[in-house]
């Protein structure tokens, strides 16, 4: 099993929690799932969270530390944000494009809309909660709450992940700023405690093919219970509005991120994606790109070849900010429930849609489910009814995994093409990408 490269190990996973997941609904297997299938995914999903924090903290600081040129900091720092905003700026055109030339929304039978908001109300007015009281705050209170009061309190809560970055990209300056033998003892110990982190995710991926297929266990689950009907009938009711959500996502992600990759690089395509699949399916598995980034960093690194100062600054970054999958989605999601709703939305509405979610998008947390607030906030915005989201919440887990790999890829792509420009793209271990290392 060692022998097989990673991202077939997972995929290998990955295709069994269909087959079980399905057969747990069939045969009402669904207690037996919960107890004795699910924990191994939850335990998975928990040691990529748990390293979460100490890896950002230690390759940020490093990754800023090494530039050792607070010029060079700000150009690269400059290209990755306008980057990111670009792509996602483009993912959100891509997605209003589908839905309005779709319209999903029409398809949706009157009665099925009742039923799902009378499922699904509460989640709904949870997710309005959390949006109101971020309503609440004047204008500039996100970058209020980008600065921690307390980095230990904000270390210990992985939805405070910005504060985390902020935290330490401001000790990376300021150990740039320093003369370099007082600052070389702290930046060992952070190196150290980068490479230490890495080796850990080598050990937890060791078990990565069984992690993934408990959460795809999980999901299926979720979703079904023991009534394996009751999934086909949501997915088949709701399954116009998904295939227009995901084919907007395999548009963004096999036509953006690919022409970014040829303008910018010589990186072949195909041995790309190649590259960057274990990060991927995990992404997809886990729905967390905050969960998936140490293999995001390691593949990135190893498969691609984006030099190590590039990656540990660009890549935690972009976990944190750069949320093209989940902004298409969410483009596509808001003018779906106008729809659905007989409210037309103008060119005005839908150019808010777009301004909203860029920004709303960056500081959400890189946790499951995160972009439903900045969801509602974008109804909100536009003038539709919150509510609404609860016609969606049935298929939102199974969206949420595709919307997050498409997350990851564009991290990965954004390292890439950013460490293209400087100059550090290096040939990648030719080894290390056919899997035989």
């Amino acid at each position: 099993m060692s022998r097989i490269a990673l991202h077939w190990r997972i995929l290998l996973g990955m295709v069994l929690g269909v087959i079980y997941g399905l057969l747990s609904a069939t045969f009402g297997w669904s207690r037996f799932t919960s107890d004795w299938v699910v924990p191994f995914g939850d335990i998975f999903l928990n040691l990529l969270k748990v390293i979460a924090v100490p890896l950002i903290v230690g390759s940020i600081v490093t990754g800023v530390a090494s530039l050792s040129d607070i010029r060079k900091l700000s150009r690269i720092g400059g290209k990755t944000v306008a980057i990111y905003m670009g792509t996602t700026a483009v993912a959100i055109t891509v997605g209003l494009v589908m839905v309005n030339v779709f319209q999903p929304g029409n398809s949706v039978p009157h009665e099925l809309q009742q039923e799902l908001q009378a499922t699904y109300q509460s989640d709904a007015d949870f997710g309005v909660d959390e949006a109101e009281a971020v309503q609440s705050h004047g204008p500039l209170q996100t970058f209020v709450d980008m600065i921690p009061t307390n980095i230990v309190g904000a270390a210990g809560n992985n939805r405070n992940m910005l504060q985390v970055v902020v935290f330490s990209l401001l000790l990376g300056v300021a150990l740039v700023m320093l003369p370099f033998e007082k600052a070389k003892p702290l930046i060992d110990v952070f190196a150290s405690l980068t490479a230490v982190i890495i080796q850990i995710v080598q050990l937890i991926m060791v078990m990565a093919p069984i992690g993934v297929f408990g959460l795809i266990a999980k999901t299926i689950n979720q979703v079904a219970k023991d009534d394996i009907g009751a999934a086909v009938e949501l997915l088949g009711a709701l399954g116009f509005y998904c295939l227009v959500v995901v084919g907007g996502l395999l548009l963004h992600a096999l036509i953006t991120f690919p022409v970014l990759l040829k303008i910018f690089t010589r990186v072949s395509i195909v041995k790309f994606f190649k590259a960057i699949a274990p990060a991927q399916l995990l992404a997809f598995s886990t729905s967390s790109s905050g969960a998936t980034l140490p293999v995001t960093m390691d593949v990135c690194q190893k498969r691609v070849g984006v030099s190590k100062e590039v990656s540990s600054f660009v890549l935690p970054l972009g976990a944190t900010i750069n949320m093209d999958g989940t902004a298409l989605y969410q483009a596509v999601a808001a003018v779906f429930i106008a729809q659905t709703l007989g409210m037309g939305l103008d060119i005005g509405a839908q150019l808010q849609i777009l301004l909203t979610a860029v920004f709303a998008s960056i500081g959400a947390a890189a946790v499951p489910g995160a972009g439903l607030i900045i969801l509602v906030i974008i109804l909100e915005a536009i003038g539709v009814p919150t509510a609404g989201i609860a016609l969606i919440l049935g298929v939102d887990r199974i969206l949420d995994m595709c919307r997050t790999a498409v997350n990851v890829t564009g991290d990965a792509t954004v390292a890439t093409v950013v460490d293209s420009i400087e100059g550090g793209l290096r040939p990648p271990d030719e080894a290390a990408l056919e899997g035989t290392a």
